[in-house]
Order: C-alpha cells, then sequence, then structure tokens
C-alpha cells in the first residue's frame, strides 16, 4: 500500500531553508547568507513533520507512489519557514490609544508611567475583565499574527501583578496553547512593574514567596505550562539585585531565564544575563560593550524590538555591533498596548531600515535565532528533514518581497502552514498582482 503523507508543497521557486546545515542559530557570515534552493519540493508526514526536501525531480521521483491529503503548486512563489515573534504581551484589556498622542505631544513612556498610565491603566483593566473576555481578544490577536506569517509567538503575562490575575492570564495563555494550530511559547512576567502600595523589595518577596511556589504546583500538575520568567530590569522598576533574585528562583523551579534589560537605562542587564545563563535577553537600547561581549560568550540570544525604539523615539539598539561581535540576534514584535505591531514582515523592514540589518540577516533573526530564544530551534526556525512542517507561502518569485514590501503583507501571504495543516488562506492572492 503507498504511503500517505499530509502535504506536498510542489516546486516552489524559491524553498529558503534559511539554515543549510542544521545548525540550532546562525551568527555573522551564516546569518547573511542563509539557504535557498530553487525549483525544489517538500514533503510532510502525517505527524505534522518534514519527511522530505530537495529538487522537485528528486522529491517528484522519490514519492511517485504515495499520495497526499493537500498538494500545493508553488509555482512562481517562496516558501519559508513560519516566522517566530520571540516576544510579546498580547494579553491584556482597555485601550491605551490616548497615550500615543500623549507621546506624540512629547511625554516619555517613564513619564506616562509614573502618572499612572502605561503599565498600570492596563494593569487596572485587565485584573477586571473576566478570562472569557480576555480570551477572546487574545485569540484574534494571535489570529492577527498568524495572517502576517507568524506561526511561533512568545506570550507573556505581566498585567496583573498579583497573583490572581497572573494566574488568569497564564491560563488565557494555555488555554489558546491547547485548541489553537499557533504555536506558543509561555512566559511568566509577574515582575512586569512594581504594583501599586508596594515596593520593589516587596514585590520581589510576593513573587518568589507566593507566585512561583504556585506556579511550580500548577507546573507540576499539569494545568498550566510555562516555558519561561522574565523581569523589567530599569531604573525606577526592578534593580538588578531584585532581577537576579526573581530570575534564580524562577530558574530553581525549571523556567528558561528571557528577560527585559537594558532598555531605557544602562543596568547590567546583559552583564546579569550571561552569568545566570539566560537564554535570552531582550531590548538593550542601552546594553554596555562588555554586556554586548558577555552574551556572546554565554550563547545568550538578543531579542531586539524595532517597534518598541520606533514609536518611543529611543536610540536603535546596536544591532551591527551585536552581529559583528557574535551575538545571536533574534527579533520580536513587542506586541503590547503600547507598541501595537501584529506584523514580523513589518518588524524585519524596520530592523533593515532603522539598524541597518539586512534582509538576510534579518530573516534569520526571525525564524531560526527568534527559535533559539525560546528554546525551540530544534523544531522549529528552518526548513529541515525532521523540523515541525510550519512554513510561510508567498506570492513571489523572490523571498525578499516580504520585507521589503513595508505593510504589504496581505497582498502577498498565499498560505500559513503549522504542522502541514494551512491554517490560512488568502484567496486574494491568486486574483491579484503582489507587485
Amino acid at each position: 500500500m503507498a504511503a500517505r503523507h499530509r502535504l506536498l508543497l510542489e516546486n516552489a521557486e524559491q524553498l529558503v531553508l534559511v539554515c543549510g546545515r542544521g545548525e540550532e542559530y546562525l551568527l555573522r557570515e551564516a546569518a547573511a547568507s542563509p539557504a535557498v534552493l530553487r525549483g525544489a519540493s517538500l514533503v510532510v508526514g502525517l505527524d505534522g513533520c518534514i519527511k522530505a526536501v530537495g529538487q522537485a525531480d528528486v522529491i517528484r521521483n522519490q514519492f511517485s507512489g504515495a499520495t497526499f491529503e493537500r498538494v500545493i503548486d508553488c509555482s512562481g512563489k517562496c516558501v519559508l519557514p513560519g516566522l517566530v515573534d520571540a516576544h510579546t504581551h498580547p494579553v491584556w484589556a482597555g485601550d491605551r490609544v490616548h497615550e500615543f498622542a500623549m507621546k506624540l505631544a512629547g511625554a516619555s513612556y517613564m513619564e506616562i508611567h509614573q502618572s499612572g498610565g502605561g503599565i498600570h491603566f492596563t494593569v487596572e483593566h485587565t485584573r477586571k475583565a473576566t478570562e472569557e473576555e480576555l480570551f477572546n481578544t487574545f485569540k484574534h490577536r494571535l489570529e492577527r499574527m498568524c495572517r502576517a506569517g507568524s506561526t511561533l509567538v512568545e506570550c507573556k503575562s505581566g498585567y496583573g501583578l498579583n497573583l490572581e490575575t497572573e494566574l488568569k492570564m497564564l491560563r488565557v495563555i494555555e488555554r489558546a496553547r491547547q485548541s489553537m494550530d499557533i504555536g506558543i511559547s509561555s512566559t511568566y512576567c509577574g515582575a512586569h512593574s512594581v504594583p501599586k502600595g508596594k515596593t520593589a523589595t516587596e514585590a520581589t518577596d510576593d513573587i518568589i514567596n507566593n507566585h512561583l511556589p504556585k506556579l511550580k504546583e500548577l507546573k507540576l500538575s499539569g494545568e498550566i505550562h510555562v516555558n519561561n520568567i522574565d523581569v523589567f530590569c530599569e531604573k525606577g522598576v526592578f534593580d538588578l539585585e531584585s532581577t537576579r533574585r526573581i530570575l534564580e528562583a524562577g530558574k530553581d523551579i525549571g523556567l528558561q531565564i528571557n528577560f527585559h534589560g537594558d532598555e531605557l537605562h544602562p543596568m547590567k542587564s546583559a552583564e546579569l544575563g550571561a552569568e545566570l545563563g539566560a537564554r535570552a535577553i531582550s531590548h538593550l537600547e542601552e546594553v554596555s560593550d562588555e554586556g554586548i561581549r558577555a552574551m556572546a560568550r554565554a550563547k545568550c540570544a538578543a531579542v531586539l524590538l524595532p517597534t518598541t525604539a520606533y514609536m518611543l523615539r529611543l536610540k536603535q539598539p546596536r544591532a551591527r555591533k551585536m552581529l559583528e561581535e557574535g551575538v545571536i540576534v533574534a527579533l520580536g514584535s513587542d506586541f503590547n498596548p503600547n507598541a501595537y505591531c501584529f506584523s514580523m514582515p513589518m518588524v524585519m523592514h524596520l530592523a533593515c531600515v532603522n539598524m541597518k540589518m539586512s534582509m538576510n540577516e534579518a530573516l534569520a533573526a526571525a525564524t531560526i535565532n527568534a527559535a533559539y530564544a525560546l528554546g525551540k530551534s530544534d523544531t522549529h526556525g528552518s526548513i529541515v528533514t525532521g523540523k515541525q512542517g510550519d512554513f510561510v507561502i508567498i506570492n513571489s518569485s523572490r523571498w525578499e518581497h516580504l520585507i521589503y514590501q513595508f505593510g504589504g503583507h496581505e497582498a502577498l501571504i498565499n498560505y500559513v502552514i503549522v504542522k502541514g495543516k494551512v491554517i490560512y488562506q488568502n484567496e486574494r492572492c491568486e486574483t491579484m498582482s503582489s507587485y
């Protein structure tokens, strides 16, 4: 009996593997020259994993007797790995569009924060929202991310700051992880801000003595799956010593360290992360030269967020310095009420224009390196036999259009595929030019 498989993608103009030798991340020259096949096909098995990748005629001969649940003719199109968004805050209630006007008028992030806006505004509304309300808005946000090509998204809590609401947010993330096709890496971020009425030391003690033990209990029971621990290490929020205490306590219960550092002020967060064995540190607009070198030595990924620097008019993270020093550079959208962007193609474009990354480097940063930042580069981030069958198919003969067309992904992305199943199909791509 002929073998049956889930999906055949046939005769792609470009099949962008990203990694040519199964690398778990790409540095320097390798990040600048991702692997691409031309006139290629691939097969995904019933288990959702890639079974074969190669030239179209070779695959055709190899699978001549096989049957497929779905065949997609990719002639004239490009196939890329599903995009990985390595930093988002997508579970929250309350609209902060009014703060955008304040920023445009000159108010800084910390000025808005200290006046009761920013995170505190969102915390107030998120605490009042029901779990069902939070899930429904979260689901729609994930669907929009998916339509922009993301197939794996890091999702943080952090708008509760008390145990009850943080767990409510993590339950919402867990529900989406179980019920939706898009991949999720869940992050506990109870140290996103110091709650009103508490000092940073009191908040730190509460997290270590109450939040994390409860999280450990729920993890062990299988009720909630959490992958990462995050802290906003910043002047006026959690200082270096409080950050250390929380991250070490999170690591002790099996969470990967993946935190906010050196964003608004130089805090030596990068040096701390490297010392603690952090998987990744985000932001890094104010990172020191020594911090960059320490991250390179520790193989700690830098998750850069060009939308944040753009919208807050911050100085840009020094992506070129990091790349030259051998840091694993990843990208994230930082989707949140303060930086409302779902689109990793737009993030890549901003990384190229404002952070001086090449398109090849930006693609590596939004695929294999972002997967590495989440501890998922063994299953995600490149098109390699054995990995999960997550892809974006674009209606163009050159993959670079995904970055080049700023805001153009709605007419460009033809299919988004997770585990070999089409989870988004854009019919308009069949009837309109993407140029």
